[in-house]
């Protein structure tokens, strides 16, 4: 099973920018979706956005337009970079499978932005 460990999460203002990263354990070729989830205090897990082996992208209406979801197979990493952050983003964020699978589960990054 593929193990993900987040960073690039901070403190940001609203309005900026941050670049999450995610790098696997192994490889991320084969793997048909991948995705970023966010978890915001008192609320339950969501994803954000997803990829697919393609490059294929999908996202939530909360984010669409702002938040931009890449891969980068030879490294076995995936990005998100956030744009135009506003409070409600707010979270932990994660990254896994999709489905999920629970071992994947890191400790997630941080994000949090200030008004």
């Amino acid at each position: 099973q593929v193990h993900f460990v987040e960073s690039g999460g901070g403190l940001v203002q609203a309005g900026g920018s941050l670049r999450l990263s995610c790098a696997a354990s192994g490889s991320i070729l084969q793997i048909l979706l991948l995705a970023w989830y966010r978890q915001a205090p008192g609320q339950q897990r969501e994803m954000v956005a997803a990829i697919a082996t393609a490059g294929n992208t999908n996202y939530a209406d909360s984010v669409k337009g702002r938040f931009t979801i890449s891969k980068d197979n030879g490294q076995n990493t995936v990005y998100l970079q956030m744009n135009s952050l506003k409070p409600e983003d707010t979270a932990v964020y994660y990254c896994n499978t999709v489905p999920s699978n629970q071992s994947g589960w890191g400790q997630g990054t941080r994000v949090t932005v200030a008004s």
